[in-house]
């Protein structure tokens, strides 16, 4: 599912699974665990070097295509890229689950493949770090005007500033939201976060929802932070179809903006 973003100087398509794995790399992160459903080898061919690809598109001329090829190979020769099958959809939290063997004993970021964060240093990931590295978890959040559609939190403003808070409740899906505090989906986890996911019960629809596991972190005395974006950062839903199509047009919004601000530069 593709994006529009800024490449050499040209506005372009690029899988969002390619925009996280870019995102992520630029701020020093080469271990990977993708978890990936049935039939979804096209995500592992992706991050396969394809040099007869390469060698194609310089034949017909596409330099601005190759070079953005050759980098990205280049990320993903410096990385080390597992994937692991979630053979049933039995929600997120299940599907993070199944990448306890990868993380053993270590501190993880974790990133859904249908939240992007637009803004071009990566600023909200570096935050993210900082908070984290004096709690239990940290959470991504945005201020949207109708949170019923997402995780909602409830916390208490640390600092003058009001950009993070200590989360007190956390929600999926509210009818009456506690705030507009949506979850944006990039956490920071201790381990731990598996023995709090094991306990969670399936929901109507058979998911085993990440929510419920924070909601029991919480529960149980863990300092569990958020990290409000900026305004001038942008989360891209491409969950379901209509945020799909705002996300388009989105993405062609900053990503036309961005290249005019570097031809102005």
């Amino acid at each position: 599912m593709p994006l529009l973003s800024v490449s050499n100087g040209v506005v372009g398509l690029k899988p969002v699974i390619h925009i996280v794995f870019e995102s992520l790399f630029n701020v020093d992160i080469r271990e990977f665990c993708i978890v990936v459903g049935r039939g979804k080898r096209v995500l592992e061919d992706y991050f396969t070097l394809d040099t007869d690809f390469v060698e194609l598109l310089e034949s017909r001329g596409l330099s601005d295509r190759v070079e953005e090829l050759k980098r990205f190979y280049s990320m993903v020769s410096q990385s080390r890229i597992f994937f692991v099958n979630q053979p049933t959809p039995r929600g997120f939290g299940d599907a993070v689950l199944r990448a306890e063997p990868f993380v053993g004993d270590k501190p993880f970021v974790l990133h859904a493949g249908d939240d992007v964060v637009v803004n071009g240093d990566y600023d909200h990931l570096k935050r993210l770090f900082r908070v984290f590295e004096e709690h239990d978890a940290v959470l991504l959040l945005e201020e949207v005007d109708d949170p019923r559609t997402y995780g909602v939190v409830a916390g208490k403003a640390i600092g003058d500033s009001g950009s993070v808070l200590k989360i007190v409740d956390i929600v999926e899906r509210p009818e009456k939201p506690p705030s507009n505090l949506a979850v944006v989906a990039v956490y920071m986890f201790k381990p731990s976060i598996f023995s709090y996911i094991r306990r969670v019960e399936p929901d109507s629809r058979g998911e085993i929802q990440l929510t419920t596991a924070i909601k029991f972190m919480i529960d149980y005395g863990h300092d569990v932070y958020g990290v409000k974006l900026r305004s001038d950062e942008k989360r891209l839903d491409v969950g379901i179809p209509q945020s799909y199509w705002r996300a388009l047009y989105e993405s062609y919004q900053w990503a036309s903006s961005n290249l005019h601000s570097r031809s102005q530069g």
